[in-house]
Formats: structure tokens, C-alpha cells, sequence
């Protein structure tokens, strides 16, 4: 097998992986407006199955590169293995979700066991698609770091999902806690905005990464709002949290119910809580110094979140006496510097190294 063989189709299965997880992300989206609104009666509802057709979708391209490489006996990537690695933990998730169904009830938590292995394998293969990105274009070129950009977007957006049931504990117990998504964005964010800035050489790579994100969440509200259309399933939410009116669910219906006295966010807004900060990222050159960087980042999301929450009925009275709030601040600093040094970590592992930004590094040869 030639290396411009190899390298032709590497790149085909990359793109290929990049839009199976649009696809997920998107479904992802439905899923969880799924559960909020409609409630789930079984495993087999079209977000579930819009889900795991993507990841069945990239077992078969992930899985075939390696299966066709192994006939040929050329080493497969690092990126192919590691991608499909993520799948088969998703994969692997879905049986003992189903499970957890049926032992524990329909109720449903995003920091469930299960939903969090389908989570992390997904975070897993997104960044094997990282890493193929730097072993089949050179990173200097436009396509290499726009593969780049929009892998490490998805991450982000990925992470940032995983995150969203801390407003359930801000809301719940408020003190130090009422700003537990602050700390924890502070702490595992960073593992996609200064990954994608080093390993690309870009040092406003987390902006255009954001960016990313909020266009990929923006496309999955589109298919969300159609697929309910199509489909207009029956809800049976009220049963659920009449049955359990300390649940998740019963707790994100309350804070709604307390915000809806207030407009909703603009999307200009909603952009500009999470792009401001990588911008604060970005200007203090996350390449060369992610420490740094990172701290400014989490002073930055601090700062926003904390003036946003005070904007919302449901979290203005819960807002902590000044001692907490520089306790939560403190924290967050520290969680931030903890980030910078499992991204700094991340990426060198990536691509052997901190890059050059100024480099532009050829692909690997087929081996």
C-alpha cells in the first residue's frame, strides 16, 4: 500500500468521524430536550437512535481504517486507534444506561455512571480526530487547522454539556457551590481551547474553537425543534416529577418555572459569556504560557458567570455573602491551574511536544 494511498483515505475517514460527531452532537442536543420535556419510556427513542447511528457510523469507518491497515500490514495511527477506542466506550455505555433504567427508573441525571462513560468515550474519540488531523495534514495549512478548529470546538462543546448539571447544584445548596460551573469549567475546558492552541499553532484558536461550539449547539436546537415536529411525542414529564419532586428534573422544571418571568437569553449574549473569556485566553498566548492563560481564562468565566446568574430570578436570591464568593474564587483559581497543566500535558502528548507556532510540521509517513 503507497503512503499517498493511505494518507488519501486517512483523510476521507477523518472527514468522515468529524461529521458522525456533528451528527452526535446534534442528537445529543435533542436527547437532552428529550428527557427534560417528554420524559423517557424507552431506550429506543429517535434522539437515542440519532445518537448511535453516528457512533455506529464511525466504528465503521474508524474500524475499517484499522482493519484495513492491519491487512496490509502497516502500523495503524495512533489517531484511528484512539478514535475508535472512544466509540467502543460509547458503545459499551448503552446496555448498562438501559440497565440503569430499569434498576433505578426513568429519572435522568447527565452525571449518571453511564452517561458519563458515553461522555468521556465520546471526548476519547473526539480527540483521536485531533490527533489524525496532525498525522494527515501539515498543521501550518489552512485545512489542517481548520480540521483542527472544529474537532477541538466539538470537544469543547462536549465538555461544556457534561457541565450543565452544576447549575442544579448552584441552585440546590448555593453558598461556595453557587459557582460550581465556574470552578469546573475553570478546571476541564481548558483541556479543549489550549489543547486546539498548541497543537495548531493558533494562538486565538480557543475564540474560533467557541465559536465552533455555538454554531454546532445552534445547528442541534434546529434539529431538535424539527425532530419534535415530525414525531410530536406524547409527555409524560408531569407524572415523573409529581412521582419525585426532589428529582433533577423536578429541580430544573423549578428554575425554569422562576426564569420565565425574565426574557431569554439573547444568542448574543449567551455567545459573547463564553467567547469573552477565550479571548482573555487567547490574548494571554495559551502556546507558550497555558498556565497563564488558563488563570485569566477562569477569572474571566468567574467574572461573566457570576454577573449573569445575578440576572436570573431563580439564582438572584441565592447569591453568597463575600467570603464565599472569594472562597469559590480562590477555587477557581486553582482549578484553573490544575486545567492548565492536564491541558499543557494533553497536548504534548498529542504532538510530542509544545509546537512552534511559527512551524509548520508535514504530516507523519505511513509506517
Amino acid at each position: 500500500m503507497t503512503g499517498a494511498a493511505s494518507l488519501g483515505y486517512r483523510r476521507g475517514a477523518l472527514w468522515g468521524l468529524l461529521v458522525t460527531k456533528l451528527l452526535g452532537a446534534w442528537g445529543l442536543t435533542w436527547d437532552i430536550q428529550w428527557h427534560m420535556t417528554i420524559g423517557r419510556d424507552t431506550f429506543w427513542i429517535p434522539p437515542h437512535l440519532m445518537i448511535y447511528s453516528s457512533v455506529v457510523g464511525g466504528l465503521v469507518l474508524g474500524g475499517g481504517v484499522l482493519a484495513l491497515e492491519w491487512r496490509g500490514r502497516v502500523a495503524p495511527t495512533r489517531g484511528f486507534r484512539l478514535a475508535t477506542l472512544g466509540l467502543v466506550l460509547v458503545v459499551l455505555a448503552a446496555p448498562i444506561d438501559d440497565l440503569w433504567h430499569r434498576l433505578f427508573g426513568i429519572d435522568v441525571t447527565l452525571w449518571s455512571p453511564p452517561h458519563l462513560l458515553a461522555l468521556f468515550g465520546s471526548a476519547v474519540g473526539t480527540l483521536g480526530c485531533v490527533l489524525i488531523a496532525t498525522e494527515v495534514y501539515p498543521l501550518g495549512s489552512f485545512t489542517g487547522r481548520s480540521v483542527l478548529v472544529l474537532a477541538s470546538g466539538v470537544l469543547y462543546g462536549g465538555i461544556r454539556v457534561t457541565l450543565d448539571p452544576s447549575w442544579l447544584v448552584a441552585y440546590s445548596h448555593g453558598g461556595v457551590l453557587f459557582h460550581t460551573f465556574t470552578m469546573l469549567a475553570a478546571l476541564a475546558l481548558p483541556l479543549a481551547l489550549v489543547t486546539a492552541a498548541r497543537v495548531s499553532g493558533m494562538r486565538w484558536a480557543p475564540v474560533f474553537a467557541v465559536v465552533v461550539s455555538f454554531a454546532v449547539g445552534a445547528g442541534g436546537q434546529q434539529v431538535a425543534r424539527a425532530g419534535f415536529g415530525i414525531f410530536q411525542p406524547a409527555s409524560f414529564i408531569e407524572e415523573e416529577i409529581a412521582r419525585d419532586p426532589s428529582s433533577a428534573l423536578a429541580v430544573g422544571r423549578e428554575i425554569a418555572e422562576k426564569n420565565r418571568t425574565v426574557p431569554a437569553t439573547a444568542w448574543p449574549l449567551r455567545l459573547s459569556l463564553t467567547l469573552l473569556p477565550a479571548a482573555l485566553m487567547a490574548s494571554a498566548d495559551p502556546r507558550r504560557r497555558p498556565g497563564v492563560a488558563t488563570i485569566v481564562y477562569g477569572l474571566g468565566m468567574f467574572a461573566a458567570y457570576a454577573w449573569f446568574l445575578t440576572s436570573l430570578p431563580a439564582y438572584a436570591p441565592l447569591v453568597p455573602a463575600a467570603s464565599e464568593t472569594a472562597t469559590a474564587l480562590l477555587l477557581t483559581v486553582v482549578c484553573a491551574a490544575a486545567g492548565g497543566l492536564a491541558a499543557r500535558w494533553l497536548s504534548d502528548r498529542l504532538v510530542g511536544g509544545a509546537p512552534d507556532p511559527r512551524a509548520e510540521r508535514l504530516p507523519r509517513p505511513a509506517i
